[in-house]
């Protein structure tokens, strides 16, 4: 585990280290497959990349990324990447701001980009680096809002979800649970399937939340 930018709770000990942390060769597949997956992804999709880099910046001033500071592993901060999607003049770069339906900040591409979730793909270098994993709890922005209050008020033990690396997409997103969390029961629902997902998480756990992202991303996706 790399050095703790935050205090975690007591309860990431004993019983919560046993269940979430001693798995290694659990982490090390993770890990293996993480590379391969994203490695070999960022060379496939490059060609997409480059379309939708000049899209971008075909409609909007500003840079292709969106880059901003989350939670990591640890507590410790990374700098997450992803397509913009928003005018540069109007973003958050906190995130604490959400973004609702029919947004005035997004753009025409941008919308696009969020309802297919192609805005998501650049956290593939994240995940080459070790910053992020494919499969995993979410990372948040510090200071995220749940039901109007900090996430960490609203739910015990919140930091508990940051003892292993974000995901790309996680058991929440594989349940449903996504979109703003305006709703007190969804964010708690949210935090529930994280902390089940670390207790529980092995690689072929990883395998059927991969799958079953992608059949729904297939389907139709539902980001705004």
């Amino acid at each position: 585990m790399p050095a703790t930018g935050i205090a975690l709770p007591a309860a990431a000990d004993g019983d919560w280290k046993d269940a979430a942390l001693q798995k290694p060769l659990n982490f090390a597949a993770k890990r293996i497959v993480d590379i391969a997956v994203s490695g070999l992804a960022l060379l496939v999709l490059l060609p997409l990349f480059l379309a939708i880099a000049a899209a971008i910046k075909w409609e909007s001033k500003g840079p292709v990324f969106f880059m901003q500071n989350r939670w990591g592993r640890g507590g410790s901060m990374i700098r997450i990447f992803k397509f913009r999607s928003m005018r540069d003049d109007l973003g958050d770069a906190t995130g604490v701001a959400q973004t609702r339906k029919n947004d005035p900040r997004v753009t025409r591409i941008g919308a696009m980009l969020r309802k297919t979730n192609l805005d998501e793909l650049p956290q593939l270098i994240n995940i080459l680096l070790g910053d992020m994993s494919l499969v995993g709890p979410r990372c948040h922005v510090p200071g995220m809002l749940a039901a109007g209050m900090l996430y960490e008020d609203l739910v015990k033990d919140y930091h508990i979800r940051h003892l292993v690396r974000p995901g790309l997409t996680g058991l929440a997103q594989y349940r449903g649970y996504r979109g703003p969390t305006d709703r007190e029961d969804l964010a708690r629902a949210r935090f529930s399937s994280d902390i089940e997902y670390i207790k529980t998480f092995n690689i072929w756990m990883d395998m059927k939340i991969l799958v079953g992202t992608l059949v729904k991303e297939v389907r139709g996706g539902t980001g705004f």
